[in-house]
C-alpha cells in the first residue's frame, strides 16, 4: 500500500468540510439560545443600586436570560424595609456631583442632602426609581438571588425580602448558574 502523499498537519478536503459543518452547526445552535448575563450586586447604597438594575432590565428587555446575585450590602436593594431608603454618602465619594469640597460630606445631614440631590437629578432626567427598576426586572423575569450566607450572617430571613425574590441562593448554586454566562459583572 502506498502512503498518502498528503503532508502531516494538513486536512483533507473531506475532513475540512466535516470540521466546517460541525463549527457551523455549533454556531447555529448557540445563536438560537438566548444570551445570558449574571451580575453580582454587593453594594447597598443608592448610587450602587442603579448599575445592576439598569443593566439587568436592559439585557432582559433584549431577550437575554439574566440573574442578579445580591450579597453583603447589596441585599439592601431587595430588602423590603430598605430598598426605598437607600442613600448616597458624599463623604468619601469625590465623584459626588455636588459643587462642594469632599470634607463637607462630614457635616451632619449631608448624606440626606446628597441623597436628595441625586434623587432629584435622576427624576429631572427621567431615570426610573429603584422601586420601578426592581419591578421592571421582576416583570422581565430577571432572577433575583439573595446570598444565603449573607442572609444568615446579617440575621435576615427570606420574609425580609420583597415579594418575587428567588429562594435563598448559595454560592455553589450561583456559580453553577453563572458557569455558562456570556457576560458576568461584579458591581
Amino acid at each position: 500500500m502506498e502512503a498518502s502523499a498528503q503532508p502531516v498537519g494538513e486536512l483533507s478536503a473531506d475532513m475540512q468540510a466535516l470540521v466546517r459543518k460541525a463549527v457551523d452547526d455549533y454556531m447555529a445552535e448557540k445563536a438560537e439560545q438566548p444570551k445570558k448575563m449574571v451580575i453580582i450586586a454587593s453594594k447597598g447604597m443608592l448610587d450602587w443600586a442603579y448599575p445592576p438594575l439598569i443593566l439587568a432590565s436592559t439585557a432582559a428587555a433584549m431577550g437575554w436570560e439574566v440573574g442578579i446575585f445580591f450579597t453583603f450590602y447589596g441585599l439592601n436593594i431587595i430588602h423590603k424595609d430598605k430598598y426605598d431608603k437607600l442613600k448616597v454618602a458624599p463623604l468619601g465619594n469625590p465623584a459626588m456631583p455636588m459643587p462642594v469640597p469632599n470634607l463637607v460630606g462630614a457635616i451632619p445631614g449631608m448624606t440626606q442632602v446628597g441623597t436628595k440631590v441625586m434623587k432629584s437629578m435622576f427624576k429631572a432626567h427621567g431615570v426610573a426609581s429603584v422601586e420601578d427598576l426592581l419591578e421592571m426586572c421582576m416583570d422581565l423575569g430577571v432572577k433575583m438571588m439573595p446570598c444565603g450566607m449573607t442572609i444568615e450572617v446579617f440575621g435576615y430571613d427570606h420574609d425580609d425580602f420583597m415579594e418575587g425574590i428567588d429562594p435563598v441562593c448559595g454560592a455553589a448554586h450561583f456559580i453553577e448558574y453563572a458557569a455558562d454566562a456570556d457576560v458576568a459583572l461584579f458591581v
